[in-house]
């Protein structure tokens, strides 16, 4: 039935599923995947119409219509495009790590205020957005808020977020073991499949780890409880693990991150 069919022509069908398969996981996480199915759908109804067909004046309208879609899904689907790529570049980021020796630019003395200032902050159910800079300087969402240049301090932190200070709304990032910038602006996640008791720093935690290799620890106003956002996931932790974890996630312990399982803590995601 298939006289000419190859190992190539497998290979090629299954490289054109995992494709498929990774946009319509991409899509699904955005709450877009019923569009996909209207564009899959469309595009059968092209296949048949032009090739099976062969409906000229059909196919001609359709194939105008693809022509101008190409660019119209490239701007539906700006953030999940980024997204995607981002993904690539993150792995293979980490792959590159195998092979060279990258300096922290968070020290011990650093994670040690910070940890202080948060489990001070959860103590109290001060709200709390703090960012930590990895490869990425994150210049763009630095400059949507106010620079300070200044030494890490647990009470500096504390007062930032104090909710009668005007710096306290926004992210808090820590760039190169300074207070780069307070009141920052942060992508929201476009995660449809996040929990609703997730409030606008939890989203906002998201979402910068979904595009960048930030570290987002994130303080509960409501609760007081501990967030560490990474790759795009978001784990509860406790407050004796959290410098463990942070230490882990930045280097600190010259051991490479495992696929977000270095948490002592549970997956707001299962």
């Amino acid at each position: 039935m298939f006289p000419d069919f190859s190992v190539r022509d497998l290979i090629d069908i299954l490289l054109v599923a995992t494709i498929l398969y990774g946009v319509f996981r991409l899509l699904r996480r955005s709450g877009a995947v019923n569009l996909f199915w209207g564009i899959l759908a469309f595009l059968v109804a092209w296949w048949v119409v032009s090739f099976l067909l062969r409906l000229e004046l059909t196919g001609a309208l359709f194939d105008h219509i693809i022509s101008v879609g190409a660019i119209a899904i490239i701007v539906i689907f700006q953030s999940e495009i980024r997204g995607f790529f981002y993904r690539i570049g993150f792995r293979m980021g980490r792959l590159s790590k195998v092979f060279r020796n990258s300096p922290a630019e968070i020290t011990q003395e650093v994670l040690e205020e910070v940890v202080k200032a948060c489990v001070r902050m959860s103590e109290s159910k001060t709200g709390a957005l703090i960012v930590l800079t990895r490869q990425q300087a994150l210049g763009e969402y630095a400059d949507s808020g106010e620079i300070l240049m200044a030494r890490v301090s647990a009470r500096l932190i504390e007062n930032i977020f104090f909710k009668n200070t005007p710096l306290h709304d926004g992210a808090l990032i820590i760039h190169r073991g300074k207070l780069f910038s307070a009141a920052c602006i942060l992508p929201i996640s476009s995660n449809h499949d996040l929990p609703k008791a997730y409030g606008l720093r939890h989203r906002s935690a998201m979402g910068i780890t979904e595009q960048t290799d930030a570290v987002a620890i994130v303080v509960s106003e409501e609760t007081g409880r501990i967030s560490v956002a990474f790759g795009g996931v978001m784990h509860y932790v406790e407050r004796e693990d959290l410098m463990e974890n942070l230490r882990m996630i930045m280097g600190l312990k010259g051991q490479e991150m495992q696929d977000n399982h270095i948490f002592s803590a549970k997956n707001l995601q299962e």
